[in-house]
């Protein structure tokens, strides 16, 4: 079956060497969700694609789908560059854990139109942010981000009572298996979660990205219930929090 082109909006989640002079690219596209793709020669100087392939990378792409499961990326044009979020450490540590989280969530070639513009709003958001945290991965933008990422995908804790036994509360615990926050009596085995990180978390899932806020002790709280989720449901860690132990 002969293979067809096809246009599309895209975001570098990741690019990886490849032979000689080509790279790997992982992408999340709108069109066709999480998408796999070779960029031949983009490692010569005189390559045709330049620097417009780099992870944050908001980009329109011409894709040639063959027999094979990877794509070849045949055009390629920016939207957004996202400069400024690459050339700063701090941001640049933010912008890879949520490109991470996207990774590892959004595994299918399937079209979510939503998962892609919540995406590219993080992106388009990091690009100001401003060092608002001791440790990357404790800034509102990107907890705010996987919290929202986890609504999309299934895996949104609940909060609103007991997820054991149904009680009001008051909640003092997470408990992957059981799916969110439990009381008193059905806390055993479960992380502790305070009040203030449940406000936390709700008020990141209430509010847009640009607006994201959160206190100290509510992020580490959410943090915690994150990668929880990630690996009772995923069965992973992210490499871009694995420093943190």
């Amino acid at each position: 079956m002969a293979g067809r082109g096809y246009k599309t909006e895209a975001v570098v989640l990741r690019s990886m060497r490849f032979g000689e002079a080509d790279r790997v690219l992982h992408l999340y596209t709108l069109e066709r969700g999480r998408v796999g793709a070779v960029a031949k020669g983009i490692r010569r100087t005189k390559s045709r694609f330049g620097g417009r392939l780099e992870p944050l990378s908001h980009v329109e792409l011409m894709l040639h789908q063959g027999s094979g499961e990877l794509a070849t990326v045949t055009g390629a044009s920016l939207v957004r560059p996202h400069c400024d979020a690459r050339e700063d450490s701090y941001r640049l540590s933010v912008g890879l854990v949520g490109l991470e989280a996207m990774l590892r969530l959004f595994t299918e070639q399937e079209r979510n139109p939503k998962a892609f513009e919540a995406l590219t709003r993080f992106l388009d958001v990091l690009d100001g942010v401003e060092a608002r945290a001791t440790e990357p991965p404790l800034d509102p933008l990107v907890l705010s981000f996987q919290l929202k990422l986890l609504w999309l995908s299934g895996y949104l804790p609940h909060l609103t009572s007991c997820a054991e036994c149904g009680s009001p509360g008051p909640l003092v615990g997470y408990s992957p298996s059981a799916g969110g926050a439990v009381c008193e009596s059905c806390s055993a085995g479960s992380l502790a979660l305070s009040a203030e990180g449940i406000a936390g978390i709700e008020g990141l899932l209430g509010t847009p990205l640009a607006d994201a806020e959160i206190s100290k002790r509510a992020a580490r709280e959410a943090l915690r219930v994150i990668t929880s989720s990630y690996e009772y449901h995923g069965g992973f860690r992210l490499r871009t929090l694995a420093a943190r132990g």
